[in-house]
C-alpha cells in the first residue's frame, strides 16, 4: 500500500510538471522542441488520413443503408457483438405489395399479370441489392473501420505518449537551465559551504535527468515515426478495397440493368413506348448523336466478331440469307444506325429479318431491297 502510495504521488508529480511545462508554452514563458519538417508532414498526412477515412466511411454507410434508424440500429449491434438481423430491402418489400395487390385484383387480368412480372423483377432487383450491401460492406467498409478502430487508435496513443515525452524533456531542459544560472550566480559570489555544494549536486542531477528525458523522447519518436510511415501501407490498402467497391457497383448495377431489360420484353415495351400513345415518351436514338447512341444502348458483334476463328470477316453484301428461317418483321420506331453495319429503320416499315450463327440474340441481319445491316430486335416485332 506504501508502494502504490508513493507511485501515485510520483505520477501526480510527473503529471503536474507537464501541466506546468505546457501551460507555459501556450503563454510563450518556456521554448517548446519542435519537431522536424519530415516528422510534422507525417503527422498531417495522417490527420488528413484519418478525417477523409471516416467522412468516406459514414457517406458510404449513408448509399448502403439510408435510413438513419436502421444505422442506429445496426451500429448498435455490432457493438453488442450481436448479430444484425437481417432485413427485406426496399424493392423486396415492393414485390412483395406487388404480388399481393395481383392475387387480390385478379392475377389473370392484364393489371395483375403485369404486377406479377414487375414483382418478380423487383424481388431480383432487391436480391442484388442484398448482395452488393454485403459485399461493401465486407470488401470497403470493414477495411476503413478497422483502420479508423485498430491502427489510428495505436498511432493515437504513441502520439499521445510522444507528447508527454517531449513535456518531460523541455521540463528538463529548463530545470537544468535554471540550475546552471543558479550554479554560475554562487560561483560568482563565491558562495561556499554547503548551499555551494547543493546547487552543484543539483545541476548534475539535471543533467542526467536531461539525458534520460532526451534518450526516452528519441526512442519514442522513432516508434512514432515508423507507424505514422505505415500510412503509405493503409494508403495501398485502401486503393485496394476501392477498386473492389467499384467492381461490386458494377456487378449491381449491371445486374439490375439486365434485369429491368428482361422484364421490359416480357411486358413487350421498350425504352420511350407506351400504351396509347403514338409518340415516345423519351427521345429516341433518332434525335441522338451516334456516340449518345453507342453509350446508351447495348451494342451487337460486329460483322468481323461474327466470322470464324482465322478467316476473313465477310462483307455485308457477302452475307447470304438462310434457306429457311427469314420472318417478317414491322418497325415499331425510328432507329438511326450508328454505323455502316448497321440499317436505319423507320416507324411502322416492314422488313426481312434472320438470324445467323453466333449472332448476339439481341440483334438480327435485316433487309430492306438491296439494303442489307444489323438491327436491334428491341425495335421490331416480329409478324411471322
Amino acid at each position: 500500500m506504501d508502494f502504490n502510495m508513493k507511485k501515485l504521488a510520483s505520477d501526480a508529480g510527473i503529471f503536474f510538471t507537464r501541466a506546468v511545462q505546457f501551460t507555459e508554452e501556450k503563454f510563450g514563458q518556456a521554448e517548446k522542441t519542435e519537431l522536424d519538417a519530415h516528422f510534422e508532414s507525417l503527422l498531417a498526412r495522417a490527420d488528413s488520413t484519418k478525417n477523409w477515412t471516416e467522412k468516406i466511411l459514414r457517406q458510404t454507410e449513408v448509399l448502403l443503408q439510408p435510413n438513419p434508424s436502421a444505422r442506429v440500429e445496426e451500429f448498435l449491434y455490432e457493438k453488442l457483438d450481436r448479430k444484425v438481423p437481417s432485413r427485406v430491402t426496399n424493392g423486396e418489400l415492393l414485390a412483395q405489395y406487388m404480388a399481393e395487390a395481383a392475387s387480390e385484383l385478379g392475377p389473370t387480368t392484364p393489371y395483375g399479370k403485369t404486377l406479377i412480372k414487375v414483382a418478380e423483377a423487383e424481388k431480383r432487383l432487391g436480391a442484388a441489392e442484398r448482395d452488393f450491401i454485403h459485399t461493401a460492406s465486407i470488401n470497403f467498409l470493414t477495411p476503413l473501420r478497422n483502420f479508423l478502430e485498430g491502427d489510428w487508435k495505436t498511432i493515437s496513443k504513441e502520439r499521445r505518449l510522444l507528447q508527454n515525452r517531449r513535456l518531460d524533456l523541455d521540463a528538463s531542459k529548463a530545470r537544468l537551465k535554471k540550475a546552471k544560472a543558479a550554479e554560475a550566480k554562487a560561483t560568482v559570489g563565491v558562495l561556499l559551504g554547503r548551499s555551494g555544494r547543493r546547487l552543484l549536486v543539483e545541476a548534475r542531477g539535471a543533467e542526467q535527468e536531461l539525458r534520460v528525458a532526451q534518450t526516452e523522447f528519441d526512442r519514442q519518436a522513432e516508434v512514432t515515426r515508423l507507424l505514422l510511415e505505415g500510412i503509405s501501407s493503409t494508403h495501398v490498402n485502401h486503393l485496394r478495397c476501392l477498386h473492389e467497391f467499384v467492381e461490386s457497383q458494377t456487378t449491381y448495377y449491371a445486374q439490375c440493368y439486365r434485369h429491368m431489360l428482361d422484364l421490359q420484353k416480357q411486358l413487350g415495351r421498350f425504352p420511350g413506348t407506351f400504351v396509347g400513345t403514338t409518340e415516345p415518351t423519351s427521345p429516341t436514338l433518332s434525335s441522338t448523336s451516334p456516340t449518345t447512341a453507342a453509350a446508351t444502348m447495348p451494342m451487337g458483334p460486329s460483322m468481323a466478331d461474327l466470322a470464324p476463328p482465322g478467316e476473313a470477316a465477310l462483307r455485308l453484301e457477302e452475307v447470304a440469307p438462310p434457306a429457311s428461317g427469314t420472318r417478317k418483321a414491322r418497325v415499331l420506331y425510328d432507329y438511326e444506325a450508328a454505323d455502316s453495319s448497321e440499317l436505319a429503320l423507320l416507324a411502322d416499315e416492314l422488313i426481312t429479318v434472320y438470324s445467323l450463327p453466333g449472332m448476339d440474340p439481341d440483334w438480327l441481319i435485316g433487309e430492306r431491297g438491296n439494303k442489307k445491316g444489323k438491327v436491334p430486335v428491341t425495335y421490331l416485332e416480329l409478324l411471322s
